[in-house]
């Protein structure tokens, strides 16, 4: 089926490269850990372009905007009318695609692009994204934003079959999948594949004709359209489109495979019609607040949950302090509601790397210093309000409260803009196992007085909805994936079900 939107803006085109699920490594809730140990990691992003002269150059540009998406790894694939390219390397953006020699081993005018955090596998190069591989119907490199939760299932299954694996993440078993299904046409050898797995995928996918876009049946993770140019983009997010100029087109819908080709933009929906459940972790915490994710201004809705937060769990103080960068958005929503003074009594250092190596105990304890400051002219004899946008395992928290103190708060209220993090996500989040979630094990004021805080209080899941600009989340069929917050898992957890040894052969090798 022809899709007349994407056929009337895109057709005209100006021509000229998820896992086992990780264990959190804390001992306790005091323990030395990084501070970005106790933050929620990134997911992943994609991106693609079919048709443009500098494909690859432009890829990259769109990768730097999803950085904060992975930031362990990025590749592209390009197809120049001939051969397959591809650069996969460990690392940021910038250190490799910023190199002119390396665009210039990218040539064609079609591309994908993936930037990677390891939700499931290790961060080795065998894992790097897109992954590329030959089949009877040419070759074919895909890009992965989420995680299957059956991924371990299918995985053994098809080794069982004989099926030889060159990597530990969930992403390969799609290829597989791909390559085993009898159908004739590669569109529906894909589809074929895509009926098969479970959980949350956003996809970006390259053939030697076409671009291909694919979103989960529930939209857990993002995918947008845009077009540059008359050039049609895939893209997780839209400030990628907005670095390099794009328009805007619409999002993929879930459920919904794109596929952009000579012939012009088609769109199938081979599944049958479910109501989308986005992840409501994307507004929160994942996304970039110049991002519209759904139709909704990511900046807005933070700043919203901070006005809510403000009605909830008022306080108080004298000033409104962020936990830089997170807690920014809130923390100006809940000053402006509640009426206090918004100061930034906290100042990141953002040139700090995620590799600082901390050898000892007592240079571990001084972490959290390394990316973050007291500004005492602000907190010194004052009543504070600190915001921040979710708590994990309260590590940081703890480090962050002492440091108000000692710069000289005279009380420090903790202020968080969702709800208590009770649950493991098995969707792309690489979150701690249950057992390590501070609100899974202790109540609110246990937690107050872990964190060392005069009080705490989080924003309720009603407050989430409202801050959506929904009425009330509705538990019979949830508007958003919100299981961290309630338990409710939108998709069977078929691998979490499996008592088998979860561990992979892995393989150690120079990268």
């Amino acid at each position: 089926m022809m899709d007349p939107q994407l056929a009337g803006s895109l057709m005209s085109c100006d021509r000229a490269g998820g896992d086992l699920p990780q264990q959190a490594c804390s001992d306790d809730w005091h323990s030395g850990q990084q501070d970005f140990d106790d933050r929620l990691r990134e997911e992943c992003g994609v991106f693609g372009i079919y048709g443009h002269p500098d494909a690859a150059a432009i890829t990259a540009l769109g990768l730097h905007a999803l950085q904060h998406r992975g930031q362990e790894a990025a590749g592209i694939v390009t197809y120049d009318g001939r051969r397959f390219h591809s650069e996969r390397r460990l690392g940021l953006v910038g250190d490799t695609f910023s190199r002119r020699e390396v665009i210039d081993r990218l040539p064609g005018s079609i591309a994908i692009g993936h930037v990677r955090y390891s939700t499931t596998g290790e961060t080795i190069l065998r894992n790097v994204q897109p992954l590329f591989s030959e089949l009877n119907a040419g070759g074919f490199a895909v890009g992965h934003n989420g995680n299957l939760t059956n991924g371990l299932a299918l995985r053994r299954q098809l080794v069982r079959d004989g099926a030889i694996m060159q990597s530990t993440t969930d992403t390969e078993v799609i290829l597989h999948l791909l390559a085993r299904s009898s159908h004739r046409r590669f569109i529906d050898r894909f589809i074929d594949a895509l009926r098969q797995i479970e959980g949350a995928y956003s996809l970006a996918a390259l053939t030697n004709k076409k671009l291909i876009g694919a979103r989960d049946p529930l939209g857990i993770r993002p995918l947008v359209i845009g077009e540059l140019r008359g050039c049609p983009i895939v893209t997780s997010e839209t400030c990628a489109l907005d670095i390099i100029g794009a328009r805007y087109v619409r999002d993929v819908e879930n459920g919904e495979v794109v596929v952009f080709s000579e012939e012009g933009a088609q769109s199938l929906r081979p599944f049958p019609p479910m109501r989308a459940r986005p992840c409501i972790f994307e507004y929160i915490y994942f996304a970039r607040p110049d991002s519209v994710v759904g139709g909704r201004s990511v900046y807005q809705i933070r700043r919203r949950l901070g006005m809510e937060l403000a009605a909830e769990a008022p306080a108080a103080a004298d000033v409104v302090v962020p936990v830089p960068d997170s807690g920014v958005p809130a923390a100006i929503g809940y000053a402006q509601a509640a009426g206090i003074p918004y100061e930034m009594g906290i100042i990141r250092n953002h040139y700090v790397g995620r590799t600082f190596i901390e050898p000892t105990q007592s240079i571990r304890e001084l972490g959290v210093r390394l990316k973050h400051n007291a500004n005492r002219s602000v907190v010194a004899g004052k009543h504070i309000v600190l915001i921040d946008d979710s708590l994990v395992r309260g590590t940081t928290s703890v480090k962050i409260v002492r440091m108000m103190r000692e710069a000289g708060a005279a009380q420090v209220h903790f202020r968080i803009a969702s709800p208590p993090i009770t649950h493991p996500d098995f969707y792309g989040i690489d979150t701690p196992e249950r057992d390590k979630l501070l609100a899974a094990n202790h109540t609110i004021a246990e937690m107050c007085e872990i964190i060392g805080a005069d009080s705490l209080a989080f924003l309720s899941v009603e407050g989430i909805y409202r801050a959506m600009g929904e009425e009330r989340r509705d538990p019979l069929r949830p508007q958003f994936t919100d299981h961290c917050f309630t338990g409710d898992y939108p998709t069977p957890l078929t691998d979490r079900a499996d008592t088998a040894p979860r561990q992979l052969s892995l393989l150690a090798e120079a990268s």
